[in-house]
């Protein structure tokens, strides 16, 4: 309700090109030195430190969704939000932990092929005999009727796995065996997706070239075997906490701030992205005490790193109502590197939105004006998808050892934590005050800034 009413007003034109919202007509101009008051009440709060030390705790350790962790830092981070004073909450989901590739074989005119047989993650299981037919790239132009009723060689390159076998399998093919692409070693590669319900195998470039020259020389039948594969769940956690706005002043809204609390298995990932979850938690901590006229919500996000799992699962749980009440998603990833370049704020789809607005006229008071950019890969993605503004604040270019064991915490800037926790803090309660009795009758927005798009790698 709130936001339509938002975008109803910014499509009739009362907002200023950066897209915040000017003082309501009649009401005083905004006041630069009202705002920056207003501030004050969170930046002069925020506390590196603080956040420093949430990193130090939470990164003694790889927080691999599903491991044990991951669940110590669901505990503290759930422990930490109580502390302050919120209604907490740990939401449970499953999740693909791995795929088993149980045992695949492949047999060429009765006889076992004597080289090794990777399975596909992905594959089904089921096997296929059938004649074998050489099919290049598997690109569309080189994949016709002929490999109908049969099982295709395919070289891998130049196309992803999922549009070599489904070209194949559009065509009627009943299974796949894959060679590696010229320069690579070993046949450890392929991914079969939902669907692509044929057995699909690898095996090492050689062997792929060997088969090539044999089916020029004579017909071969060929069998596929896939046996015991499939995927491992596992059980991860979000940890949610929320804060009720001012009996008296509720004005129906939400904002949001979010950060994913897993790592990769190689790393403790204190950047990536104890980081940011040590921002969320200093964030709740400086607002726990602070009236406001909107429902704050803080939030980690479990397997973040296997395919955005936890955010898709919390954003899917919102009804209607909820998910429309929710005017902004503030993603936290990744903010604490000294190595890292600069702050951007990305969106999916590469526009503007209320989240980068604020977020850049906080920076323009701040410190510096934030510029945007598009990327989605990281948890602000499932909330722009229910139709909410969201972005992902982060330093790109990323440092050199993003994902590995070196991501510790004597690579993490307390400046760089500073800088972010008052930008974002700034934003969030320029939102949630209760000078602003709702985002489109607010009489306080900030002055209006120019940011720009920045076609900044990650």
């Amino acid at each position: 309700m709130y936001r339509k009413t938002l975008t109803a007003i910014l499509a009739a034109g009362l907002a200023v090109s950066s897209g915040i919202l000017p003082a309501e007509a009649g009401n005083n101009a905004p006041n630069e030195q009202s705002d920056h008051a207003f501030d004050n009440k969170v930046i002069k709060k925020v506390d590196s430190e603080n956040m420093y030390e949430h990193i130090e705790v939470l990164a003694q350790q790889p927080r691999e969704a599903g491991t044990d962790g991951e669940w110590q830092g669901v505990q503290y981070i759930k422990e930490q939000f109580e502390s302050y004073g919120y209604e907490t909450e740990i939401q449970p989901f499953e999740f693909n932990k791995g795929f088993e590739r149980g045992t695949s074989s492949i047999s060429l005119n009765s006889e076992e092929f004597s080289g090794d047989v990777h399975t596909f993650t992905g594959s089904v299981n089921s096997e296929a005999e059938a004649p074998l037919v050489y099919v290049g790239l598997a690109s569309e132009e080189e994949v016709d009727e002929e490999v109908d009723g049969k099982i295709a060689l395919i070289e891998r390159g130049q196309i992803p796995f999922y549009n070599k076998i489904q070209n194949v399998l559009d065509k009627g093919a009943v299974g796949v065996i894959m060679f590696n692409g010229e320069g690579n070693t070993g046949n450890q590669f392929g991914t079969a997706y939902e669907g692509q319900d044929i057995p699909a195998v690898a095996i090492t470039r050689e062997g792929g070239l060997e088969l090539v020259e044999r089916l020029a020389a004579e017909d071969v039948i060929a069998t596929v075997s896939v046996e015991g594969a499939g995927y491992i769940t596992g059980t991860s956690h979000n940890v949610i906490a929320k804060k009720a706005p001012h009996p008296n002043k509720d004005n129906g809204q939400i904002v949001m701030v979010g950060a994913h609390h897993d790592s990769v298995s190689a790393g403790p990932g204190a950047n990536d992205d104890a980081s940011g979850v040590a921002a969320v938690l200093e964030l709740a901590r400086v607002m726990a005490n602070i009236p406001t006229d909107t429902e704050l919500r803080f939030a980690t996000y479990g397997a973040e790193e296997k395919g955005l799992v936890g955010s898709y699962h919390y954003a899917g749980s919102l009804s209607d109502e909820e998910a429309d009440n929710i005017v902004g998603h503030f993603q936290l990833d990744m903010v604490g590197s000294r190595d890292a370049g600069e702050l951007i704020m990305f969106t999916p789809d590469g526009e503007k939105n209320l989240v980068t607005d604020y977020g850049s006229a906080a920076g323009a008071r701040v410190s510096e004006t934030v510029p945007y950019g598009q990327l989605g890969r990281s948890d602000h993605v499932p909330f722009f998808e229910r139709g909410i503004p969201a972005a992902l604040f982060i330093h790109a270019p990323l440092e050199p050892w993003y994902h590995g064991p070196e991501d510790t915490i004597d690579k993490i800037s307390k400046e760089k934590l500073q800088d972010v926790g008052e930008i974002v803090g700034a934003a969030v309660y320029q939102i949630a005050r209760p000078d602003t009795p709702a985002l489109e009758n607010a009489n306080v927005a900030p002055g209006p800034v120019e940011y720009d798009f920045d076609d900044r790698p990650l």
